[in-house]
């Protein structure tokens, strides 16, 4: 155990215990004694004889004053469910807004909200919300304050306005909640309404703008008796058919352009006791129903995609691992590691097939076989989570002249993740620890020298609050990663962009050849203070150059000890000007493990929310001259010059029909490389169902030195026997964010996307590093060399010894003249209709269109009729499932 682990287990055990919260008084909830139709109107007996919630107060606008408006609130239930019953009264009832929208989807409204803490462990529970047009919303909320709205339960709501304002009535079955079981149950409760014309938010108890913690200040909900609920058994087969419309070569014998595949499956949900909820699937349906965004990524790390897939994504919040205790985690280029990224599980084959064939049928992805999760708490204060899945073999199908075969390109893996949080001293400190594996198995020998044979990560977390009043927390994370392997493939791993073992000028690491076995290091820990109008932040963390959790997590840099310090103060008294204002500061600082500074600055910054709910965000930062260990990848250091950075963001009332908001950002160096962006957007809502969105975004980067490869010559001394190429870059990039949301029903909406994008890049002053740890460079242009920029023929001391060499672009993967214009237009289409509650039809369409062009120039319009020129690939699903709960 590290000594910053350790000391946050002896903070831990000598802490004080915090006081409990003063709350509102407790919430009687009524046994039912007569069925309640689930209709909106507050017609059965409870709702007029039973206890009623009214003791609101606001948060927004004006906090601690008595509402607006009057607000009723009911609680009863049967064997079965929980009954919400709402009276919202209204002395304007005509302005009311009762917009439309998709499940989840926000969208400026008058809403009810019932907070639930069935556990009572004051730090975890759901919420569940409707709007007065019928829009339900749901999720689950966790570390006391934040929420995740992934969780999708199977409840009923409905609402109605009337001449007194509007009425709610919601069901909510226990089977849908893990909790305590027996009877008069103790569960926390709160509640909270929307008026969008006031810019009013009530709550029955409130997170004070300069306090934290908001799932521990709920009062006690008493009298539920759930001792007779029944054990819950849910069930949801499902049945899917896709056409697929592709390109495809001439005579290609695997493509004649179109492809049918039925499939179908099953996922089960249940209780496993009171406490644990067991998800699993069989031959899972893991399709996206949306399409990722299209990126033009220039630099050396992989992109971060979110996940969307329903399996992994519900629930997710169980296997977050390192930023549990405090309220906020500020970073400052510190790559934080995530520990389970779920996108690793039926990730696309990692094994190209051979080059040699003259048609390949490819796999587009990696087939699940199974994958189960058991998620919730083992006992009132222990948080648990598991998760196995098993990928299946993968083969191209390979086709050489009449001849064909199969080439196995991704392997049989297990990939297991297991979670679990303690907390102690009524929320005061907590302790967890995280374990991750995946576990290869190698039929074909092409694996052994490209893939890890099997990968552990192991990680601890926790926090401590250092008084009473929880407003001082120390939290963070320690862990340790292995990573195993044949000596080829751990040398490659040591030379990949993660670790870059072999630099020349690096004298902490270096490149073994004979290890079979990478282990690495890695611990960040954050000091908070999270009440009061004054904040501070502070972290200190390291990552080992070997650390390495990219087999089932997600990181982008090893070799890294960062730390920064910041703080600021905030105003939440509205005035007759704004009605939020802070400003906050830092400093900051990151080194590799040889001692270099590779990053550094001040940055400061403020933002504003005005009266009439305009907001605007105004940020800037110095970075002083650092040392720069990754732009040759695997070269030589060399320096990154000053820079400075200003952003900005503006955006107008989101609650009205017209919704404006731009952003701004611009970064320059010393050494003359800029790199801007601008991104105006308007969201349109013509009518309470419909919203139109359109965001496009110009960016433009001028790179004084863009790295474009590493050539062998001994003649090269200064930069260790290779030359360095670089050049400048242009780029330009035209996108933009389409979409269309149009909601029929509560039950039934359709959604359109499209995401246009044009890029184009063009290299000039093509020139070579002079030497190691500087910014100098040898200009061709002026040192005798011999350039050719349409081949990308290079001789750096044209009728001199030095061999001539072909520049390549290592980002586009193709050698000659670097240029690139690429162009892609991405949509879809969803349809989607909950027939019944939990049983849902899709009907989707995503067209996809690709083109490149070996040139540097941006011209809008030849560009735009080749992408329409340009032929689609047409990709059809439908699905539809059936919920069973037995």
């Amino acid at each position: 155990m590290n000594l910053a682990l350790a000391s946050l287990v002896f903070l831990a055990a000598a802490s004080p215990t915090a006081p409990a919260e003063k709350t509102a008084p407790a919430i009687q909830a009524a046994r039912l004694t007569e069925p309640v139709t689930v209709d909106g109107l507050l017609k059965e007996a409870v709702w007029q004889n039973a206890e009623a919630a009214t003791d609101f107060k606001q948060r927004d606008p004006e906090e601690g004053v008595p509402p607006s408006q009057r607000t009723e609130v009911r609680i009863a239930f049967d064997d079965d469910a929980l009954y919400v019953g709402a009276r919202l009264y209204d002395t304007v009832p005509d302005s009311i807004l009762a917009r439309l929208a998709r499940r989840d989807v926000s969208i400026p409204s008058d809403r009810f909200c019932i907070y639930l803490d069935p556990y009572h462990d004051r730090r975890t529970g759901y919420y569940f919300m409707v709007n007065a047009a019928g829009t339900h919303y749901d999720g689950t909320l966790y570390n006391d304050s934040w929420d995740d709205d992934s969780w999708d339960g199977v409840w009923e709501a409905k609402p109605h306005i009337d001449a007194q304002g509007w009425t709610l009535e919601m069901r909510i079955p226990f089977s849908q909640l893990r909790s305590q079981r027996g009877e008069n149950c103790v569960w926390g409760v709160n509640f909270k309404r929307v008026i969008p014309r006031r810019n009013e938010e009530d709550y029955l108890v409130y997170q004070p703008k300069k306090g934290s913690g908001f799932v521990s200040r709920f009062p006690d909900l008493v009298g539920i008796e759930t001792g007779r609920a029944g054990r819950s058994i849910e069930i949801l087969p499902y049945l899917t058919t896709k056409a697929e419309y592709l390109q495809h070569k001439p005579l290609d014998p695997f493509h004649d352009g179109s492809r049918y595949e039925p499939d179908g499956g099953a996922d089960l949900r249940m209780g496993v006791g009171s406490r644990l909820t067991l998800n699993a699937t069989i031959n899972p349906d893991f399709g996206q129903v949306e399409v990722d965004p299209a990126v033009v990524n220039l630099s050396d790390a992989e992109t971060y995609f979110q996940e969307k897939r329903p399996f992994f994504v519900e629930g997710s919040s169980n296997f977050g691992c390192g930023n549990q205790g405090a309220n906020d985690y500020w970073g400052f280029n510190w790559p934080e590691p995530t520990f389970f990224y779920s996108r690793r599980i039926g990730r696309n084959p990692q094994i190209g097939a051979p080059s040699n064939a003259d048609f390949v049928d490819y796999p587009v992805g990696t087939s699940i076989l199974g994958a189960a999760k058991l998620t919730g708490k083992i006992s009132p204060t222990w948080n648990f989570g598991t998760l196995h899945a098993l990928t299946a073999r993968e083969n191209a199908d390979l086709a050489f002249g009449p001849r064909h075969s199969e080439f196995e390109v991704e392997p049989l893996t297990y990939y297991g993740v297991t979670r679990g949080l303690k907390e102690f001293k009524n929320r005061q400190q907590g302790l967890g620890a995280m374990t991750t594996m995946a576990i290869r198995s190698f039929d074909a020998p092409q694996f052994r020298d490209q893939l890890n044979r099997q990968s552990f990560m192991t990680a601890m977390d926790g926090w401590v609050f250092l008084d009473k009043s929880q407003t001082w927390v120390i939290s963070g994370w320690s862990a340790v990663s292995r990573i195993e392997g044949s000596k080829e493939r751990i040398t490659s791993a040591q030379r990949n962009s993660l670790h870059y073992f072999q630099r020349p000028d690096a004298d902490h690491v270096e490149v073994d050849a004979n290890a079979t076995s990478l282990t690495g290091f890695g611990s960040r820990y954050w000091l908070n203070k999270q009440k009061g109008s004054t904040f501070c932040n502070a972290a200190l963390g390291f990552m080992t150059p070997s650390f390495d959790v990219n087999d089932v997590g997600f990181m982008t840099r090893a070799d890294v000890i960062n730390g920064h310090f910041g703080g600021g103060y905030k105003w939440t008294q509205p005035n007759r000007i704004r009605k939020y204002q802070d400003v906050l500061g830092a400093v900051f600082a990151s080194y590799d493990f040889q001692g270099n500074p590779i990053w550094g600055g001040v940055w400061g910054g403020a933002s504003t929310e005005y009266i009439n709910n305009y907001s605007w965000s105004y940020r800037a930062a110095y970075n002083p001259q650092t040392v720069n260990n990754r732009r040759t990848r695997g070269g030589p250091l060399t320096l990154n010059r000053p820079g400075y950075e200003l952003t900005t963001s503006f955006d107008t009332d989101s609650k009205k029909k017209l919704f404006y908001f731009v952003s701004f950002d611009d970064y320059t160096t010393e050494s003359n490389s800029v790199d801007w962006y601008v991104s105006p957007g308007v969201e349109w809502k013509p009518v309470s169902n419909i919203l139109v969105r359109i965001g496009p975004t110009y960016e433009h980067v001028l790179e004084d030195a863009k790295w474009l490869g590493s050539y062998a010559d001994p003649l090269a001394a200064a930069t260790f026997g290779r030359r360095e190429l670089f050049a400048k870059l242009d780029q330009k990039t035209v996108s933009a964010d389409l979409r269309l949301n149009c909601t029929f029903t509560p039950n039934l909406s359709l959604q359109l996307f499209v995401q246009p994008l044009i890029s184009s890049g063009s290299y000039s002053d093509f020139k070579e590093l002079a030497r190691a740890r500087s910014y100098d460079f040898t200009h061709y242009s002026t040192s005798g060399a011999t350039v050719d920029e349409k081949t990308g023929m290079i001789d750096p001391d044209g009728p001199g010894p030095a061999p001539a060499f072909t520049a390549q672009n290592p980002d586009f993967g193709f050698s000659g003249n670097p240029d690139f214009n690429t162009k892609s237009l991405r949509g879809n289409a969803v349809l989607r209709w909950e027939y019944m509650p939990g049983s849902t039809l899709y009907l989707a369409w995503t067209q996809q269109r690709n083109d490149f062009e070996n040139m540097g120039e941006l011209d809008l319009d030849p560009s735009f009729r080749r992408l329409g020129q340009a032929k689609p690939d047409n990709i059809f699903l439908a699905k539809v499932s059936y919920y069973f709960n037995m």
